[in-house]
């Protein structure tokens, strides 16, 4: 399966989100906060990435948006994984960049079928 960076600063999201991976067979990174993120991104290029929207510091729409300016990064999907619903959150998300949003609290169902469909997609271009 894929290596999937998640970006997640509370620790419940961040087990729960490991859990549901790790038992869909795929390995896992992880980072409490942005920066770090961005730097295992770039060093690690993971499959896919699992962008928190509310970080301390720098905010995963910020984070977002540096990875898909960044050459080395920019063709990594990013699912962004927020508490907030509304219409004009979601068409935030991508004007950062993300390739997807889910809800939290995460169903796992819903979780999958994203990645799924974000992995098997062909890269743009």
């Amino acid at each position: 399966m894929a290596c999937i960076l998640i970006v997640e600063d509370n620790e419940a999201n961040m087990r729960l989100a490991r859990l549901l991976l790790v038992t869909a067979g795929h390995s896992v990174l992880w980072a409490a906060d942005a920066e770090t993120g961005l730097t295992l991104a770039r060093e690690q290029q993971p499959a896919l990435i699992l962008m928190d929207i509310q970080l301390p510091g720098m905010d995963g729409l910020a984070a977002t948006a540096l990875l898909k300016n960044d050459p080395l990064t920019a063709h990594i999907p990013v699912i962004a994984l927020t508490a907030m619903a509304m219409k004009e959150d979601r068409e935030k998300t991508r004007r950062a960049g993300c390739d997807a949003y889910v809800i939290k609290p995460l169903r796992y169902k819903a979780l999958y079928q994203v990645i799924d469909t974000l992995l098997l997609s062909p890269p743009p271009g």
